[in-house]
């Protein structure tokens, strides 16, 4: 081999180790560029499922904000409901009780009228109790019962027999029970046992 020969085999060398060299950096420069790439694919995936999950709150909020407005509205129409029908039972009584005192009103002289009256209203006082208690509106009973302060409210004490102590002696206001819950106390008067 000539001189020229060994130089040129040792430049051949040397340009294979200066290609490798080139090879590992440009190997290593696309991988760092797949790296980025796979990171930036990465963050836009982490990016784009927050952004479907802040869409997927807001829409979860607003049907259930659209869910509290129906059942207010449903909640305002029963209610509504529900008083109309009262209303319409009151309505009637309320009819009854206008026929009675015009009745009564053209009728002053006939002694007979006052009668019919009385029996006009206690039969208007049995279709108003029987309209409330459509309404499971129902009257507490008070006389010579144990008094209650959970239905009662006492307004006075009047003296009585030992046995009678701490019953019922007379009703000033009767109560009423809706349901299982009180609408309003009965206002009544108590028996006390006699001092000796």
């Amino acid at each position: 081999m000539t001189k020229k020969d060994k130089k040129n085999k040792k430049d051949k060398k040397n340009l294979d180790v200066e290609m490798t060299d080139l090879d590992q950096e440009k190997m290593i420069n696309d991988n760092d560029s797949n790296n980025k790439d796979e990171n930036l694919s990465e963050e836009k995936s982490i990016e784009e499922k927050l952004a479907e999950a802040q869409e997927q709150v807001l829409r979860t909020l607003a049907d259930s904000e659209n869910l509290r407005r129906r059942l207010e509205r449903e909640k305002e129409d029963l209610g509504n409901y529900i008083v109309s029908n009262f209303a319409k039972e009151i309505l009637a009584v309320v009819d009854n009780l206008q026929r009675a005192i015009k009745s009564i009103e053209d009728k002053k002289e006939d002694k007979n009228a006052l009668s019919t009256f009385v029996e006009g209203i206690e039969l208007t006082e049995k279709q108003l109790i029987s309209s409330l208690e459509k309404f499971k509106i129902n009257k507490i009973n008070t006389i010579n019962e144990p008094f209650d302060p959970n239905l009662h409210q006492a307004m006075f004490e009047v003296e009585g027999k030992d046995s009678e102590s701490g019953k019922i002696s007379e009703v000033i206001q009767d109560g009423y029970t809706i349901g299982d819950r009180l609408l309003r106390p009965a206002m009544v008067g108590v028996f006390k046992s006699k001092k000796s």
